[in-house]
């Protein structure tokens, strides 16, 4: 006969009580006593082209773009849904495309969805909850069979409530379905926030795509979006966001633009930085003079400053990208803004996971490095710190 160690028997009762809470805290009720709606009925916000799960970027382009750009377009960050309810429960269920994870990014960030109400007391959207998406490593059920359920909350007031419900940031989703209790209502939102109008449309690479926060409601596009109350259009393409043409074209179509914010450089050698800058603004602002541009310039990683490669090649990058910023500015400086690096992602590089993509506390200094800029470009104010970038930056060598 087996003798189980008493350490071992205890680790085992606590990790099986562990599981026993975890557990619970997965499901406040039954998921299957409620009604369920198709998200696509109600106002879906922050997309760009057209109001569909598959893609966020236009069926068009699928011939024009490298493969690793379409397949990973298809995630939907930064894309949610406005509705109201008077449920007692709220609650979703969804197909993910891949149901794929990632070793320095949480599968609620990956994969998950993130809930918000609009607080009456605060005046403020405050969070609920998120999901934890189940991971399907069994050749015996495949991907596709990915179903994903959440109930966020129960035994709610009764009242009517507004709700908000972002979607995952590295997948994307096949259907997607909110839950309610099967007598009560659920409607189109009467709130207008995001207030409805212009849009604010932000493209780059996988840090703008949502790397690596920790829940959908947390990429700094979303922050925003909450902050200054505007949709704001998540086009970051991890790995992708290389400057193409087409995509600058594409995004020169999009109606009710207030901004457009222009973020590549991780995704960019320094000689793309160098050869691409221009032609990609120059098609913006020729298709849409009166729409602000704002560009970005790189982050210092984190490890940069000890690096003898990256403390000097990443200040290339910027150089390269600042000097076409100069140029277009000296050809017209009507509506081209820049930011610089500085603090991007906090005072001690404490805002990234792997000195490169960003915690929730980057996307939140990220947040607030933009939104003094852009509140001035929604306003019709002086935008600020342009004095000093207006120059041009030392060469590196």
């Amino acid at each position: 006969m087996k003798i189980h160690h008493p350490s071992r028997l205890l680790c085992i009762a606590l990790l099986a009580a562990v599981s026993a809470l975890c557990a619970h805290s997965q499901d406040f009720t039954n998921a299957d006593t409620l009604k369920y709606y198709n998200a696509l009925n109600f106002k879906m916000i922050n997309y760009a082209f057209e109001k569909t799960l598959s893609s966020r970027i236009p069926a068009y382009l699928k011939d024009s773009v490298r493969p690793d750009l379409w397949d990973r377009a298809k995630c939907t960050t930064g894309k949610a849904f406005r509705f109201a309810t008077n449920s007692r429960s709220v609650a979703v269920r969804y197909n993910l495309l891949t149901n794929m994870h990632m070793m320095h990014m949480a599968d609620t960030g990956i994969k998950g969805t993130s809930l918000y109400i609009w607080d009456e007391d605060t005046h403020s959207w405050q969070f609920v909850n998120c999901n934890r998406p189940r991971r399907i490593d069994s050749p015996v059920r495949p991907r596709e069979d990915s179903i994903q359920s959440k109930v966020y909350v129960d035994q709610l007031d009764g009242k009517m409530h507004e709700y908000m419900l972002y979607l995952p940031l590295y997948d994307g989703v096949r259907w997607l379905e909110i839950g309610v209790d099967s007598t009560a209502t659920i409607t189109q939102p009467v709130l207008n926030s995001p207030r409805a109008g212009k849009k604010i449309v932000f493209y780059g690479t996988s840090i703008l795509q949502g790397g690596c926060a920790c829940h959908p409601g947390m990429v700094g596009t979303n922050i925003i979006q909450r902050d200054l109350d505007i949709e704001c259009v998540n086009i970051g393409i991890s790995g992708e966001g290389k400057m193409d043409f087409c995509m600058a074209r594409a995004m020169a179509t999009i109606p009710d633009v207030a901004a457009f914010v222009i973020d590549p450089v991780p995704n960019c050698t320094k000689d793309m930085c160098d050869t691409l800058t221009y032609e990609f603004i120059n098609i913006l602002r020729r298709a849409r003079p009166d729409v602000p541009i704002l560009m970005v310039e790189g982050q210092m990683y984190s490890y940069a400053k000890y690096s003898g490669f990256y403390s000097k090649y990443l200040p290339q990058k910027n150089y390269e990208f600042h000097k076409n910023y100069l140029r277009l500015r000296e050809e017209n400086p009507r509506n081209l803004y820049y930011v610089d690096s500085k603090n991007i992602y906090g005072p001690n590089n404490d805002g990234t996971v792997d000195g490169i993509h960003l915690t929730d506390i980057g996307f939140y200094y990220y947040a607030k490095k933009l939104e003094p800029y852009l509140t001035a470009i929604l306003n019709g104010k002086k935008v600020p710190h342009q004095k000093e970038v207006n120059k041009p930056y030392p060469e590196i060598k």
